[in-house]
Order: structure tokens, then sequence, then C-alpha cells
């Protein structure tokens, strides 16, 4: 097995040593959460210097420089887990489960997490798949124990939200990428500058050089736009999709799909066209 091993490609990771390794300067893009399964972990940033053993977790904060300190204990070995808590999966849970940062975080970069009954358990539902190079995980598994793993932090620290969920990055993420895979999500377009890295006004001007309309047009044109292939190619009931696809009423749904299509869509069910 090579070390680190990838569990979950760019992901999760699993790394086992039986000697003494000092890593160069390592530099962290995201959040990054270690469970240490054996032997001792030693980070030392500008402002910190964290150690841990077996059964440890630590929360390491995105943009940082470091060193890692790796050594098996007398008579074992290192073994560690390593999770990427990437931004694109971070705006999806924030999405997904209606949840922000509430205020600025000032807290330290790096956090030891306490260990609790659920952190444990989730603890020991990820080592298998590590020690057996991941072999039985897929990737809609991996993104599951990740989310899992999330939820978990959130509760045994809520005050982790505000940690997690800025998004005040130094950079702004692709824009384009971000919205043809969030456009499904009813948040306003506040939330949607907020997640990119923008102003209100610079996520509407970067959206305009982007895809040449609005972003509220944009964002009606494809949620209508998707539900008629659904509709069409899926067979989908529009009852079965409208609020899966930003839209609060059937009724809001029904009007706004007869407006740009010129047929209701309960006609496409039946192979209607339009009169």
């Amino acid at each position: 097995m090579t070390s680190p091993a990838e569990i979950l490609p760019g992901v999760i990771f699993y790394s086992y040593l039986s000697a003494e390794r000092k890593e160069k300067v390592c530099f962290w893009n995201h959040h990054t959460l270690i469970l240490q399964v054996s032997g001792q972990f030693t980070l030392e940033t500008s402002a910190q210097i964290i150690s841990m053993t077996g059964g440890g977790m630590l929360l390491i904060g995105k943009n940082q420089l470091g060193t890692l300190t790796k050594t098996p204990l007398p008579g074992g070995n290192y073994e560690t887990i390593v999770i990427s808590l990437q931004e694109d999966l971070l705006r999806r849970i924030v999405l997904e489960e209606k949840l922000d940062a509430d205020r600025k975080y000032i807290g330290p970069p790096n956090l030891l997490i306490p260990s609790n009954e659920f952190l444990q358990g989730y603890f020991q539902s990820i080592v298998p798949y590590a020690r057996n190079s991941g072999a039985a995980m897929t990737d809609e598994m991996g993104i599951l124990k990740v989310k899992e793993g999330v939820k978990l932090l959130l509760l045994a620290l809520p005050g982790l939200r505000n940690f997690l969920f800025d998004f005040s990055a130094p950079y702004k993420i692709d824009l384009e990428k971000f919205m043809l895979s969030n456009f499904h999500f009813n948040v306003p377009v506040e939330k949607f500058a907020q997640l990119t890295g923008r102003s209100l006004a610079g996520f509407k001007r970067d959206f305009v050089k982007t895809f040449g309309v609005p972003p509220r047009q944009w964002l009606q044109d494809k949620r209508l736009t998707e539900a008629k292939h659904l509709i069409e190619t899926k067979h989908q009931r529009p009852s079965a999709i409208y609020l899966d696809l930003g839209f609060e009423s059937l009724s809001h749904f029904s009007y706004s799909f007869k407006k740009k299509f010129g047929m209701a869509p309960t006609a496409l069910n039946y192979g209607l066209s339009p009169k």
C-alpha cells in the first residue's frame, strides 16, 4: 500500500508508516479533518503546535502553511485518516441543510475535537475502509461519510458552523461551474453571491459576463428547461419535481412553464402540443 493511499480520490486519504517522518511545508486549500488511528501526529504552524495520539481528532483550517511530524509509538505503527472538507461539498451542505455562518469565526485556526459517543462511532466506521484501501467504498458512500462527519462535528460543536461555512476566501470560485451544479437550489441571489465569494454587485456583474443575462432570468430559464427535460425524457410528474427545481408552489411552476413553453407542464405527459 502506498502512503498516503487515496480512499476517495481527492477527499479521503489513509497514511500508514513504520518509521518517523517529518513532512515538508504543507498548504491546506480546504478545511481538513484528521482522525488519528495510532501513533503520534504533530502539527506546527506559525501560531500553533498541536499533538495528538490514537483516538484523537483534529480540524485544520483552510489556507494555512505548516509542517507535520508523523511518529509511530514504540512497538507500533502510525495510522491516520485524512478527510478533505472541500468547499464545493460544504457549500452543498449549506444549501441542502439550510445552514449558515451567523458571525465571523474568531477562534484558533486549528482545533482538537473533543470526542463523544457519536464521533467515536463515526471514527470506527471509517477505519475498515481505510485499512482495506477503500475497496468497498464507492464515491457515493464516501461523500455520504464526509457529510455525516460534518453533521456530527456540528452536533458536538455548533459554533463550528462559523468555522466551516465562512466562504469569504480571498479569491473567487468558478462562477459558471458552481451555478451549473447548484441552480436548482431555492436560495436568494444574495446567497449565491456569498457562496461564490462575491459581493452582490460583483456577482451580478460577473454573472452577466459569464451567462449573458441577469441571474434571476437565467435561474428561471434554466430551471424550466430542466423541468421540460425531466418531464419529456424521464416521464416525471410536475408535482414530483417542482420543489426540487427551486419553485415554491406548483401553481407558480405551472404558470411560469406555460408562459415560457406555451403549454401546461401536464400537457407533456400526454404528448399534447401547444394550441
